[in-house]
């Protein structure tokens, strides 16, 4: 496939499930008891942090999200996303982006999600080194996964269907996760 078909494909594949999520968030608001249930009772946060150095190396990531929970069993949310690395002497990398999910849990300790991202990635080489082109596009990554679930905290395995092994900045397309939320 050509890279232009292979980005209709994707563009295809975002719309197509944006429209779900969007259709699928309308019907459980539709359904939910807005006179008894408090918009922020029902508001989770959470997010995760990273930070690692070596000889050389820094990186350090940050990605705040929120999630609406619409009952024990269905949740959807926002996300932002910033990583920054940087190898003395290779490269400087700077990632900003955002994520939306969606969340089930079909019983109380399996939890399945839906998560797309979107991200601007910038890698600048030294060409002094390295005789890679700089970067800067956008990638999508759209994740499905699984977890197992235990009060606010979710340890489990998801997937990018949209991986791209030239493009993304994740090295493979799939990966371990923990999600906690308060």
């Amino acid at each position: 496939m050509t890279i232009t078909n292979l980005s209709l494909l994707y563009s295809i594949k975002i719309k197509i499930f944006t429209i779900f999520l969007s259709f699928f968030t309308f019907c459980v608001i539709a359904q939910s008891d807005t006179s008894t249930n408090n918009f922020w009772n029902n508001v989770e946060f959470g997010g995760g942090f990273g930070l690692n150095f070596g000889d050389g190396y820094f990186s350090t990531a940050i990605s705040p999200n929120a999630l609406y929970r619409f009952s024990p069993y269905i949740a959807t949310g926002v996300g932002l996303n910033f990583s920054y690395s940087q190898q003395k002497d290779f490269f400087k990398s700077t990632v900003l982006g955002a994520s939306v999910i969606g969340l089930f849990n079909p019983y109380e300790v399996v939890q399945i999600s839906t998560e797309f991202e979107q991200l601007h990635v910038r890698r600048n080489f030294n060409q002094n080194f390295v005789s890679n082109p700089d970067d800067d596009y956008w990638y999508p990554a759209l994740f499905i996964g699984l977890g197992y679930s235990s009060n606010n905290v979710t340890i489990g395995l998801r997937y990018d269907v949209l991986y791209d092994k030239d493009k993304s900045i994740y090295s493979e397309a799939w990966m371990p996760f923990v999600r906690f939320y308060f």
